[in-house]
């Protein structure tokens, strides 16, 4: 069987992962296997905290909304349980928004929530 070289293709995916590091320090963007390592880790990373930031996010929103409920008198988790029993569907994020950027709207939520 002839010798196949596969010079074209290894200097093709060189090029890309060192394209992938380019703006990474010293050797993580010159040299191509300290640059595959650099460029698997930053793409491990990326996909845990792609999920890090919705947890992150849903507890900020939570903070937000408990401390806009206690200016209202009440507390998240009665908010939320009234919420659900007035058959309010607003989830979190629009809570937290409404919370922020226009308290009286928010105001009329809990209240229309108060059995």
């Amino acid at each position: 069987m002839a010798r196949v070289k596969g010079g074209i293709v290894t200097r093709r995916r060189h090029k890309k992962v060192l394209r992938q590091t380019s703006g990474m320090y010293g050797s993580r963007h010159r040299l191509f296997r300290r640059a595959n390592e650099a460029m698997l880790k930053s793409l491990w990373y990326a996909y845990r905290d792609r999920r890090t930031r919705r947890r992150d996010l849903r507890r900020l929103w939570i903070v937000r909304i408990n401390a806009a409920a206690r200016l209202n008198g009440t507390s998240y988790s009665r908010l939320i349980h009234h919420l659900h029993a007035a058959d309010v569907r607003l989830n979190r994020k629009m809570l937290a928004d409404l919370a922020v950027r226009d308290p009286q709207a928010f105001a009329r939520v809990v209240a229309s929530a108060q059995p």
